[in-house]
């Protein structure tokens, strides 16, 4: 199924897949704010790392119902009879290390309350670029602040993050704009 709008190149492989098409034009590349809405794109960014990100999107509803809406203080509280359940679910991402590496983020931010999610994270947001790349082949999968975000929370003792998962991070919730010179989506003002 088409609508004739020129989308990124990562999207056009799976053109008849509508999560992937919604993905892409409503929030990929959209600011995105909150503690809980980037811990849940943290997590899934890193439950991506090694695999397609359409498989995420296929099995999204279901991670955020396994993992309680992804709200820290729940994640939180998860032992080891969760990581059991979490590891049977055939609807997620059956991966030991990811799925404790999501607790123990979790329990990071419920234990920290002095740390601000929200601010570290857009504080490694690079200036806005002056025109979008021509084509995806431009489109970068590691920068230096990439690399600075992903050092900085391994620091604070965030696990599974790493350059690559950052910066993939950083396209998906805007703190990076790169759709390509082409695609539709409207330039956002101001990022």
């Amino acid at each position: 199924m088409t609508d004739g709008l020129i989308r990124c190149g990562w999207v056009t492989s799976s053109a008849d897949d509508t999560i992937y098409r919604d993905y892409h034009d409503h929030e990929w590349g959209q600011p995105l704010h909150g503690r809980d809405a980037l811990f849940e794109r943290l997590a899934l960014e890193a439950f991506q790392s090694g695999l397609s990100w359409i498989t995420i999107l296929r099995k999204r509803e279901a991670f955020r119902s396994a993992f309680d809406g992804f709200v820290p203080e729940k994640v939180a509280e998860y032992d080891s009879a969760d990581v059991d359940r979490l590891l049977e679910d055939a609807l997620i991402v059956r991966n030991r290390s990811k799925i404790e590496a999501t607790i123990s983020n979790a329990r990071l931010l419920v234990n920290s309350p002095e740390l601000d999610l929200d601010s570290l994270l857009w504080s490694f947001a690079p200036p806005r670029r002056t025109a979008r790349l021509a084509s995806i082949a431009d489109v970068p999968a590691v920068t230096p602040e990439s690399t600075a975000m992903a050092k900085e929370l391994k620091r604070l003792g965030f696990k599974f993050i790493g350059p690559t998962t950052a910066y993939a991070l950083m396209q998906a919730t805007g703190m990076v704009d790169d759709h390509v010179a082409d695609c539709w989506v409207p330039v956002l003002p101001g990022r």
